[in-house]
């Protein structure tokens, strides 16, 4: 039986964040919004191609077919667009074979305060405004980086998903430390703290929801030798050891579990993630986030000291 909404993993997407809109924005900022709506209705049954954030979404989507009798996830559109602009995405959604059929269309208005609507542990806008907005009404989002993105429809089940630990599934506290006191009493702090569980951050939610699947998975995975695992995910961190334990301790205190860490310690995160090339990658420091990086999506959370 289908799950009620509120026990489902929701994430939430901007239209301009699952489709390439950029064609139709530069219309609506120098031609204004009656030509804007006017090509969008004279439009509406022409494909839009896909925008940064589809490979991730259509590969969370994946979840519900292998657990296809509850339907565990959702994705909830929240767009600017108007109803009767809004026609052309809602077509576009199904040409690209998506199972998305709720959604927010708010005519200009930034929809963000609709994401408690909709039970959202994620929403991905490119607007950095709506998400800064909702960071600080202490809901979970992201701005989704606009990079060259190309999603291989031929491996299609597999979803990569790498987090940063502090200031994106835990809070900044200890983020504070280091930037006010330094290396050496950032290590003394966390040591001190050591079986202290971290407060939780602006994904941890997201982060716990996603840990129930890998559960899932494993015990699929324990039952029949030849099921293939459909989620893996990541912590990539700047920790380096003994800080490490502060967070493994976090995790078990919480109650969930991640595939791999990288304690990096100064190094490039960068390295990692050209070898682990997940489907969406979110940090809290946009430094660690380089449009460069080709076919990985990038996600800043503007959340913390390190964005103050």
């Amino acid at each position: 039986m289908p799950y009620p909404i509120e026990r489902k993993l929701v994430v939430g997407v901007s239209s301009n964040a699952l489709f390439n809109l950029e064609f139709e924005d530069k219309i609506f900022k120098e031609e204004g919004v009656d030509k804007y709506r006017n090509y969008q209705i004279e439009n509406s049954k022409k494909v839009l191609e896909p925008g940064v954030a589809m490979p991730f979404i259509r590969r969370f989507l994946n979840i519900n077919k292998v657990y296809n009798e509850e339907i565990p996830v959702e994705v909830v559109l929240l767009s600017k667009n108007s109803p009767e602009t809004g026609i052309r995405i809602l077509n576009a959604v199904r040409t690209h074979n998506l199972d998305i059929s709720r959604g927010a269309f708010t005519s200009g208005k930034s929809p963000f305060s609709y994401i408690p609507t909709y039970n959202i542990s994620l929403f991905l806008s490119t607007d950095s405004e709506d998400v800064i907005n909702a960071i600080n009404a202490s809901y979970p989002a992201g701005r989704i980086i606009k990079t060259n993105i190309y999603d291989e429809v031929d491996d299609d089940m597999e979803l990569r998903i790498a987090f940063d630990f502090d200031g994106v599934i835990a809070d900044d506290n200890s983020e504070k430390v280091f930037t006010k006191d330094g290396l050496d009493k950032f290590l003394q702090h966390e040591q001190e703290q050591v079986g202290i569980p971290h407060n939780p951050g602006p994904l941890a939610d997201f982060f716990t929801k996603i840990s129930f699947f890998q559960r899932l998975e494993t015990k699929k995975e324990q039952n029949n030798n030849t099921y293939k695992k459909i989620l893996r995910t990541a912590i990539i961190t700047a920790r380096s050891a003994p800080s490490h334990e502060r967070a493994i301790n976090t995790l078990k205190n919480w109650n969930v579990t991640v595939d791999e860490m990288f304690l990096l310690g100064g190094i490039e995160k960068s390295r990692v993630l050209k070898v682990l090339k997940p489907h969406l990658f979110l940090d809290d420091q946009i430094t660690h986030l380089d449009p460069a990086l080709e076919n990985i999506p990038l996600v800043h959370i503007p959340f913390g000291i390190k964005n103050q």
